[in-house]
């Protein structure tokens, strides 16, 4: 199982991403866990400069921008692999 880490302060952009990760989850028809990490001294831990970020399986994929559907489906496609 996939485990997805939405990283920001629970702003409108982190919900947008956190939306699209769950599309693409739905779109690829995998089991994920999405998480969503709101606690600052959580999200520094990743060593990312802007919020939203995004993270597969404790790899950042994206930050400080909001993904297109298709790129966060085509990395969860490569975290299955």
């Amino acid at each position: 199982m996939l485990t997805i880490k939405v990283l920001g302060s629970g702003c409108p952009n982190c919900k947008k991403v956190e939306s699209i990760a769950r599309q693409a989850v739905a779109s690829l028809g995998v089991e994920a866990e999405v998480i969503k990490v709101t606690d600052y001294q959580q999200i520094s831990a990743y060593n990312i400069l802007s919020t939203p970020g995004l993270v597969i399986n404790e790899k950042v994929v994206c930050a400080g921008r909001i993904p297109t559907p298709a790129e966060v489906t085509t990395w969860l496609a490569n975290a299955l692999s």
